[in-house]
């Protein structure tokens, strides 16, 4: 059986496509963005989250782990946890919960087909979001093949850090990509999610060519990506392209500096706070320019 990792399944979702969706979240991926709102979904495994603030010290975690990897102290053996669950399932205080699980596709299926009338009422659809999915390309090809068995609109939300093959192969399969472009300047790419940014433009331009539609998503972030000479460059790449629709400017939130907290990863935009709108309209004007439709938000 085909199985993936995901950490999440969000049902009525509103800004990861047209119409109502349903947004598939798989675990893992390759960049490490800065501003990142979902840090839990970098790492590809299951994780163990605990949150100590929340314990109440009852102890029922303790003789459930089948590792034994949790003391009478209530403190996890990294080296020994096994990610099963169970600690989680019988905490009632919710201080521990795991990250990620193996799915089937058939199992994500059942679900999606439960929420097949909101789609058909809305004009909605699946999308696969992450993490990046195209790097669960065994698990995503035939969950897409199967939802368009099945008559369901597709969408692929990704960095395109990927290899084009693999870009190729969900062509036939999916009906829109959302398609990330976090800054034009190479190694200033590099800095802000540690790779480099050719093949993420390689692969929109590819896209294009071949046929794809395509909303170009900008996570806007003060001070990192937001000046004047990386719009206008922005703006010039995307007017040369085929089959971008919108460009998307997606504002900044401070959301992701207390996950960041939570999952005790290091958080590196500390006093950065969400765009204004003056400086949203203003952007979305230098971008305009270049005769691309942009949209503030989703």
């Amino acid at each position: 059986m085909i199985t993936g990792v995901i950490f999440d399944i969000k049902r009525y979702t509103l800004h990861d496509g047209p119409g109502i969706r349903v947004s598939v979240h798989l675990k893992g991926c390759p960049l490490s963005c800065w501003w990142c709102h979902n840090p839990e979904s970098q790492s590809f495994a299951p994780q163990l989250l605990f949150r100590p603030e929340r314990c109440i010290r009852c102890g029922y975690c303790v003789p459930v782990c089948p590792a034994r990897a949790i003391s009478e102290k209530i403190e996890t053996d990294e080296l020994l946890c096994c990610i099963s669950g169970e600690c989680a399932d019988v905490c009632p205080a919710g201080a521990r919960e795991i990250c990620g699980r193996h799915v089937t596709v058939s199992r994500v299926m059942d679900i999606l087909l439960k929420e097949r009338i909101f789609f058909d009422q809305s004009g909605g659809g699946v999308t696969l979001s992450g993490g990046e999915p195209l790097c669960q390309a065994g698990f995503v090809l035939p969950l897409l093949e199967e939802c368009k068995k099945n008559d369901m609109p597709t969408a692929v939300d990704t960095s395109g850090f990927a290899g084009w093959d693999v870009i190729e192969a969900t062509l036939p399969l999916t009906d829109l990509y959302l398609y990330d472009i976090k800054h034009m300047d190479p190694e200033l790419h590099r800095k802000y999610t540690g790779a480099d940014n050719g093949m993420i433009l390689a692969n929109l331009a590819r896209l294009g060519e071949a046929g794809a539609r395509i909303n170009v998503r900008i996570p806007f972030v003060p001070g990192v990506n937001t000046d004047e000479r990386n719009l206008r460059n922005t703006g010039e790449f995307v007017s040369r392209l085929k089959g971008v629709e919108t460009v998307s400017l997606l504002p900044y939130h401070t959301a992701a500096e207390g996950k960041h907290r939570r999952w005790e990863m290091e958080f590196k935009l500390r006093g950065v706070y969400p765009p204004t709108s003056h400086s949203l309209a203003a952007a979305a004007g230098v971008i305009e320019k270049y005769g691309v439709k942009t949209v503030i938000g989703g």
